[in-house]
């Protein structure tokens, strides 16, 4: 009797876990998964939390590491927070030395960063604290350049670097020396273009930075959409405009009222976009625009 009892207290242990252990597989199954898409949405409208504060770099950037793109993030404007509260302590100037190009519009495209002069072989070092997530050569744009994400959520680019002394995935410090200065690449000259950049935006670094004293201007940086990223109106209107501008190549026997009833304009509208008078004598394969 006293055997019975025993192989049938243990039996109905044996039961009663195994339900419990298929109960907690079968109910696992409907857990709701994480909706990776409005990730960006969910932590921003959440304004009960400090997003420096309670969101390492990795959350913010959603877990995405990748060496393939400066920005795979693909992160709107719009869908920034109006304020990121950024820590700017612990901050070291890659390089010392005079702005050479400031951020802002040139010619024919925008100018993303900051230039700043050296010699060839300086030392660069690295402005915060974080991970390496790109090392990688450009022959028509950056040249030898390197990437860090760091842990305060920016992201600097080093441009036009003669050598490079870190790995993708090192592990920085601020001021820890990562490339030599050069000027490789699509340069005009020795010199480090710096960009900084939040979510794959990149922003003025001279709101940040006091390229006089090499300090920052304060501790604590705010990025704001209408400061920050002001420039990205004016950006994307210019990419409209350049749509629709045509170009025509004067050809033998070709006058401004020939060309303008071809391309449906004026001889004045012609004038006004290229600069000329009307008794302007046109030269065999000059380009007009017009439109």
């Amino acid at each position: 009797m006293h055997l019975f009892r025993n192989i049938l207290f243990y039996t109905l242990l044996f039961f009663i876990s195994f339900s419990g252990l298929h109960a907690q597989h079968i109910n696992s199954s409907f857990l709701p998964k994480k909706d990776t898409a409005n990730i960006y949405k969910q932590m921003f409208n959440d304004r009960t939390d400090d997003l420096m504060e309670n969101h390492p770099a990795d959350d913010i950037y959603n877990h995405i590491w990748t060496s393939e793109r400066l920005n795979p993030y693909k992160i709107p404007i719009d869908s920034l927070p109006d304020t990121v509260k950024i820590d700017c302590r612990h901050f070291t100037i890659p390089v010392h030395g005079i702005v050479t190009s400031d951020f802002g519009p040139r010619r024919y495209r925008y100018h993303y960063g900051t230039d700043l002069r050296l010699n060839v072989g300086d030392t660069v070092v690295a402005a915060f604290s974080g991970r390496i997530r790109i090392v990688d050569y450009e022959a028509r744009g950056y040249g030898h350049y390197v990437v860090i994400r760091h842990e305060n959520g920016l992201e600097t680019v080093y441009a036009h670097l003669s050598k490079v002394l870190v790995q993708l995935d090192q592990n920085v410090k601020s001021g820890e020396l990562i490339a030599l200065g050069g000027n490789t690449g699509h340069s005009t000259g020795p010199h480090l273009h710096l960009e900084v950049r939040y979510l794959g935006n990149a922003f003025n670094s001279a709101s940040l930075i006091n390229y006089h004293t090499g300090k920052v201007h304060n501790d604590t940086y705010l990025i704001t959409k209408s400061k920050s990223f002001y420039y990205q109106q004016a950006v994307a209107q210019a990419k409209k405009a350049q749509t629709r501008v045509k170009y025509y190549t004067v050809r033998r026997g070709d006058n401004l009222g020939e060309i303008a009833a071809r391309n449906g304009t004026s001889v004045k509208n012609l004038c006004r976009l290229n600069g000329i008078k009307e008794k302007k004598l046109l030269q065999l394969g000059q380009k007009l625009r017009v439109m």
